[in-house]
């Protein structure tokens, strides 16, 4: 057997354990190889054991694993234990739920992967495998994992092309999550039943279906009592911790099965104490809040005060890895991605606990996450307002993201380009964002590159759509902010003035430039004006010595009439 490879060969725990302490370097393959032969037995045997009953002991020792290297593991053990009993469903998804709240990433990552086993079910008429995802669905809905609109989706999938296999499979997920969706999204749970009742009506379908569906309107009567949302025994989680992940059947989703091998990691050592770290953080948390655990936080106690000599050296660590700022961007990230509106999404944000000189990174995301989308979503804009609104901290910061983002708009594919013009165009128009940032655009030719020039054209048409022309006229025209506009509207060149004028005048707002046309045609005139003065001068000095030169011939023209005359009188 290849050291370090177990090869499909059963090795005993007492055994690995033996064969790990003999390896002497814990980052070489071999030892990471056992490592993760250990972790996958572990994992695997915590997710087959766990119940309703004991779940609240399995939580604590799953956590005490390496979920993050081990979350295609997780995720695999999961759906696999659940495909084998559908029946401890709720159980999985309850257990999820709680790792969720830790590990969001994992969440979404299992998520992901039961949608696509729904949709292979799907295109393959595989009923058992189907019927098994869409109950894990439907609990993870229950659970507040997975957004209603994933379920409303799928039942809209399910019934637009009815078939008796079909019209079943909905009806079971309306039974495991209609008390749930019933709370949620009242109205679109009432369209999903009115399409049942089209079904019905249209009688193409079996009658045991037909049943079926009588069946579950007479639920829907009795407010699905009998069919609760959670038990009250998997409870486990606060509606406002949790992550709620929003997923569409029809984007492009990556199962990331590589997840699920083993791989050599070089950074093998630091990574296990950066877990280490945020193990011990996690569990403390936990059992502070666990009314049955005063023995385990007297331990927690002895165990502070004896490592207290290490905790220097593991903030130092954390430091270095950006431990903190990863996850602050990735909870950043996420409760943006996961929030209904931006109303929502403003309240958790504001929830968020930022050291000071943190405000920038939620600028950055919520930048980032506007320019990922296909489109541009108004709800970034309402959300960047309101920040703007709120402190005049994200104020400031936005302004250097668009200095930053004006910088480097030649790195920015035309589609990132329109949807961070528009985000800034919103702000703009909302007066969140002071005009002045506008001076660090110069408006000229040699100072403009193809890029910048769209990022000019969309932001000011965007702004004239948000305001009207005779409204941004006046803003553009405002005497304070003439300093900032300058390099907008330049008047320092006449081809500097004329590229401003065609430019704003191609992209259909030459309405904006009346007050650059009419000082481009009076520029001559005011060069005239300016040189004036100095002809002036040069014109007195020389009527001064034509003067001179006409006072000395009028004198030389006397004195030869004078001679003439003298002459004249001798003859």
């Amino acid at each position: 057997m290849i050291p370090g490879r177990t090869g499909g060969i059963y090795i005993p725990p007492f055994r690995m354990a033996q064969m790990m302490r003999e390896v002497e370097d814990k980052s070489s393959p071999e030892y990471q190889r056992l490592s993760w032969d250990a972790l996958k037995k572990s994992i695997n045997g915590l997710v087959n054991k766990v119940n309703a009953t004991n779940i609240k002991n399995i939580v604590p020792e799953l956590f005490a694993e390496n979920l993050v290297r081990g979350r295609g593991l997780f995720c695999q053990s999961c759906i696999k234990s659940q495909m084998a009993s559908p029946g401890f469903t709720d159980v999985f998804a309850a257990l999820v739920a709680v790792v969720n709240t830790k590990f969001p990433e994992i969440g979404r990552l299992l998520l992901v992967r039961v949608v696509l086993q729904l949709k292979r079910a799907y295109k393959r008429n595989d009923k058992p495998q189907l019927l098994a995802a869409t109950k894990f669905i439907a609990h993870l809905v229950n659970q507040v994992v997975a957004h209603e609109l994933v379920a409303l989706e799928l039942l809209t999938v399910l019934l637009e092309n009815p078939t008796d296999d079909s019209v079943e499979v909905a009806v079971g997920f309306v039974k495991e999550c209609g008390a749930m969706l019933q709370d949620l999204s009242p109205q679109g749970l009432h369209a999903i039943f009115e399409r049942f009742r089209g079904i019905l009506h249209e009688g193409e379908i079996d009658k045991r279906v037909q049943f079926l569906i009588e069946g579950l309107f007479a639920i829907r009567k009795a407010k699905f009592q009998g069919f609760p949302a959670i038990r009250p025994e998997l409870d486990l989680v606060e509606q406002e911790d949790q992550f709620t992940h929003e997923i569409s059947l029809e984007d492009e989703l990556d199962p990331e099965t590589n997840l699920n091998v083993f791989r050599a990691n070089p950074n093998f050592a630091e990574d296990e104490k950066a877990y280490e770290n945020l193990k011990r953080s996690i569990l403390g948390a936990e059992s502070s809040d666990d009314e049955e655990g005063s023995d385990d936080a007297s331990d927690e106690d002895a165990e502070e005060e004896s490592d207290d000599e290490e905790d220097e050296e593991q903030m130092e660590i954390r430091d270095q890895t950006e431990t903190n700022l990863i996850n602050l961007r990735r909870t950043i990230y996420l409760t943006i991605m996961s929030s209904v509106d931006f109303e929502e999404a403003g309240h958790k944000l504001l929830k968020i606990k930022l050291e000071p000189g943190q405000e920038m990174e939620l600028c950055i995301m919520l930048l980032e996450c506007c320019s990922q989308e296909r489109t541009y979503l108004r709800y970034y804009g309402l959300l960047g307002q309101r920040f703007c609104m709120i402190n005049k901290v994200y104020q400031e910061n936005f302004e250097k993201c668009f200095v930053q983002q004006y910088s480097m708009i030649h790195r920015l594919e035309t589609n990132k380009l329109r949807n961070v013009a528009k985000f800034f165009a919103h702000l703009l128009g909302t007066d969140a964002l002071p005009w002045h940032v506008l001076a660090y655009i110069r408006l000229t030719e040699e100072d403009t590159t193809s890029s910048s020039r769209i990022f000019i054209k969309i932001l000011f048409q965007e702004l004239s759509e948000h305001l009207g022309i005779r409204l941004l006229n006046e803003k553009l025209n405002d005497p304070n902010m003439q300093d900032s506009f300058d390099s907008i509207f330049p008047k320092d060149h006449p081809k500097n003035t004329r590229f401003s004028i065609n430019f704003f005048t191609s992209i259909g707002l030459g309405g904006i430039t009346e007050t650059l046309r009419e000082y481009l045609k009076n520029m001559p005139r005011l060069i005239m004006q300016q040189q004036k003065p100095a002809s002036s001068e040069s014109g007195s000095s020389d009527s001064g010595s034509a003067s001179d030169s006409s006072s000395s011939e009028s004198e030389s023209s006397s004195d030869e009439s004078e001679k003439k005359r003298s002459k004249r009188r001798k003859r």
